[in-house]
């Protein structure tokens, strides 16, 4: 009898080498998940896989689900391998003519090389009048004082795209769609503040804002609601033409309302504040505020260059865009991709790019689908095995440190601050992870470290539940928890 078990088990093995034949505590806790009717009434995939491609545990490996913002980690870890952790994204000011008398006969270029940290208010960020004042001083050195001609926005870096196709309408206008551009500025979005009335029905009246675009028009129509309502603000947009439209209610009682919204002409809005920074200066010229891409501009062998902007290494902004979901970074990250590998900064460019530097990593790409760097696609479609293959691969490569520490951890700073609350700091400590969520979206996925000290890489993506995203949490952090013990 001990034969024939013996020889079963090893007949098993040969079978299905990767699959472990013991119930560990993380296959009985999803055996409990597929009976609880929260889940039962998703779609739920889950893999674990140890470092030698053993599957640890697992629930529909192979489903391509909706990932949300857990697509970042793909983005960003080939964005690392492809580009290098200390690679720089550079703006330059460069002219078009002569200077002759202090004066520049031509036209004053912005090129821009897509640098997502232009004049961001994030620290890794040159603040805009810290950036002006440097462009300025360049100007000065070189002995002009006076433009006769256009500042011109150069935006040709990337293909004309600021979003992909894939992305609804409603995310256009709020500021976690503010999209990617060849010149960005202020991480593509506009401050707007605004003055609502006394009573309720009165209009709300804009007061300012930051950055401008030369030629918008902003179609206002808030009203002043209930002090004790909330902001329900809808701000609507596109870079088809230079108009937007406000609409819904502000609570009254309020001295001003900053909301801040996505732009779609950041190229311009750089070029139109340098200018008003300029004029502010003494260095007058004239009043177009020139799209490079809209007539027959010079191209950037013809233009001498003045000075460069280099931004933060790209490790540092991977950092950002892991921990705290950058929708914006991870955009300009995406497209980069498609302009190293290919030489075209264009969404079809750079989801081809992702595929072939993937195949070049060894990794199978049966389980993915992507539309978009950020994940707010709802086209976007990932397999937990191909999470895992992935994040293997991943830590095979040069840059995996870079990689590995830009991923959050439980209770730690970025999106992962809240989860496993009340858990022991030792054990939450083991998970490096990203996670992402949609409407009736929630996934995880990442590396633990077990207690061998060895990691696991592993994915939990639930889609399509009716339960609130508060309900589906308390399973899913159940699932991260028993991570943690193994």
């Amino acid at each position: 009898m001990k034969q024939t078990l013996s020889f079963l088990i090893i007949s098993l093995y040969m079978l299905f080498p990767n699959v472990s034949l013991s119930q560990n505590n993380i296959q009985k806790y999803i055996e409990n998940l597929k009976k609880d009717t929260l889940f039962v009434n998703s779609a739920t995939a889950i893999m674990v896989m140890d470092a030698k491609g053993k599957t640890i545990a697992s629930w529909n490996p192979d489903m391509p689900l909706l990932t949300a913002s857990t697509m970042k980690t793909i983005t960003t870890g080939v964005a690392l391998k492809v580009l290098g952790h200390d690679f720089q994204f550079k703006t330059k000011i460069a002219h078009t003519g002569f200077i002759e008398n202090g004066v520049l006969y031509g036209d004053l270029y912005i090129v821009g090389g897509a640098d997502p940290t232009l004049a961001s208010k994030d620290t890794l960020g040159t603040p805009a009048d810290t950036l002006f004042m440097e462009w300025t001083a360049a100007l000065e050195q070189k002995g002009i004082k006076r433009i006769n001609g256009n500042i011109v926005a150069d935006d040709r870096y990337f293909e004309h795209e600021i979003v992909p196709v894939s992305w609804a309408w409603s995310n256009l206008g709020p500021s976690y769609g503010s999209g990617t551009s060849g010149l960005s500025f202020a991480e593509n979005l506009q401050d707007f503040t605004f003055i609502p009335g006394i009573n309720l029905g009165d209009d709300v009246v804009m007061k300012n804002v930051f950055p401008e675009i030369p030629g918008m028009e902003y179609n206002n129509k808030l009203l002043t609601s209930g002090s004790i309502t909330r902001n329900r603000s809808s701000f609507y947009t596109s870079d088809l033409t230079k108009e937007a439209l406000f609409k819904g209610t502000l609570p009254a009682g309020k001295d001003s309302v900053l909301i801040t919204v996505s732009n779609k002409f950041p190229h311009l809005s750089c070029a139109y504040e340098f200018k008003k920074y300029l004029d502010n200066k003494g260095i007058y010229s004239k009043q177009e505020i020139l799209d490079a891409k809209e007539f027959n501009s010079a191209g950037e062998y013809e233009l001498s260059i003045i000075y460069e902007t280099l931004s933060a290494p790209l490790y540092k902004i991977v950092n950002v865009t892991n921990r705290i979901s950058n929708n914006f970074y991870a955009e300009t990250l995406l497209k980069a991709i498609g302009k190293k590998v290919t030489g075209v900064g264009s969404y079809d460019s750079a989801t081809v790019a992702v595929k072939r530097v993937l195949q070049e990593m060894d990794v199978n790409t049966k389980g993915l689908t992507q539309e978009d760097g950020s994940g707010l696609s709802r086209q976007n479609y990932v397999s937990p095995r191909f999470f895992c293959n992935y994040y293997s691969a991943m830590e095979k490569t040069d840059v995996f440190p870079y990689f590995f520490n830009s991923l959050a951890v439980p209770g730690g700073p970025g999106t992962l601050e809240n989860v496993l609350r009340g858990e022991d700091d030792k054990h939450k400590k083991k998970i490096h992870a990203k996670s992402g969520s949609l409407a009736n979206v929630r996934c995880y996925a990442g590396y633990v470290e077990t207690k061998r000290g060895e990691l696991l890489y592993f994915a939990i993506l639930s889609n399509n539940f009716a339960a609130r995203t508060a309900q589906m949490q308390v399973g899913i952090e159940g699932f991260l928890n028993e991570l943690t013990k193994y």
